[in-house]
């Protein structure tokens, strides 16, 4: 589910299918707030006299996440890293099918209360039908909210709506695909001519998890989108950490125009695993919204039972 903020200090109305293209959304986020997350081994020469070095199976190998998390890195090198290394997982051989499936949880501030939805989507990329599963447990009171693992079983215990969508109600974030070159993906996500502007970071951020949470991204899609994040001003790296659901992933922060987005990455495949918004001043701080990706690929048609990788929630 995406929802899009109409304003930081008076709340916003949840949305569940629809997230829209920078341009279409920067009065909103100009008003708003969203938050939102080589290290090189060299083979040593062993001096005369020495123990020779342990084979090279016995040494411990260096992955995606160990270079990634090693000292000394900007958040900008990590990132870079990540879209190098990142490898493919089973949702990336569903291609050709002709829906989008994403399975999402998501926590989300909606006037003095946080609403707590998952939700289901297969979209029909060519034609903009598709179905919602939505289970909605019941809405907390107040914003000053911290979600835990244990509310995600109020999700599971909600009863479940389904919701069909005729041809064209369904939108992907970007209507004309992910484009190849980052510098072309990051003027769609944030118009370059407001680059000086507070807000700017946050709406890079924000494209960044609309993407995710709209596209079915693919590793060379999943490597520009980093690439793009990598340039966006005052991001930070956190250290490595886990959701709600209990993946480990490495945390990534930016802190701009008032609010704090953290955005946790699976360090193998460069897959968005959550993403955190928290607002930080005005006269509601508190959580914004809280997003899980727990599942993503393609499916064959809009059916429950048809998605093509098992869920990984």
């Amino acid at each position: 589910m995406s929802s899009t903020p109409a304003s930081a200090t008076e709340g916003t109305t949840t949305m569940t299918h629809l997230t829209l293209p920078a341009r279409r959304r920067l009065a909103a986020l100009l008003g708003g707030s969203l938050v939102l997350l080589t290290a090189c081994q060299n083979a040593g020469t062993a001096a005369p006299g020495q123990d020779a070095a342990p084979p090279a199976a016995q040494q411990p190998a260096i992955t995606p996440s160990t270079a990634a998390t090693a000292a000394g890195l900007t958040a900008q090198q990590r990132l870079d890293l990540l879209a190098s290394t990142i490898s493919a997982t089973p949702a990336d051989t569903t291609d050709g099918l002709p829906y989008t499936y994403l399975h999402l949880q998501q926590w989300a501030r909606a006037t003095n209360t946080i609403v707590r939805t998952d939700v289901r989507r297969w979209r029909h990329d060519a034609d903009g039908s598709g179905r919602e599963i939505i289970r909605r447990a019941p809405d907390l009171r107040g914003v000053d909210h911290e979600p835990t693992p244990e509310e995600r079983h109020d999700l599971s215990r909600a009863a479940q709506q389904s919701l069909q969508y005729r041809v064209g109600q369904l939108h992907p974030y970007l209507p004309g695909g992910v484009p190849a070159d980052p510098g072309e993906l990051t003027k769609l996500l944030a118009p370059p001519q407001l680059a000086d502007e507070p807000a700017y970071p946050r709406m890079l951020a924000s494209g960044f998890v609309g993407l995710a949470t709209s596209h079915h991204l693919d590793p060379q899609q999943r490597a520009t989108t980093l690439r793009v994040l990598a340039t966006v001003p005052h991001i930070t790296y956190r250290g490595t950490t886990t959701d709600l659901a209990g993946r480990p992933g490495l945390s990534f922060q930016v802190v701009a125009d008032g609010s704090t987005s953290t955005l946790v990455i699976d360090p193998a495949s460069g897959e968005l695993l959550a993403a955190k918004e928290r607002i930080d001043r005005g006269r509601r701080p508190g959580l914004f919204s809280y997003t899980l990706l727990l599942d993503r690929g393609r499916a064959a048609t809009d059916s429950p039972t048809s998605p093509t990788t098992p869920p990984r929630s």
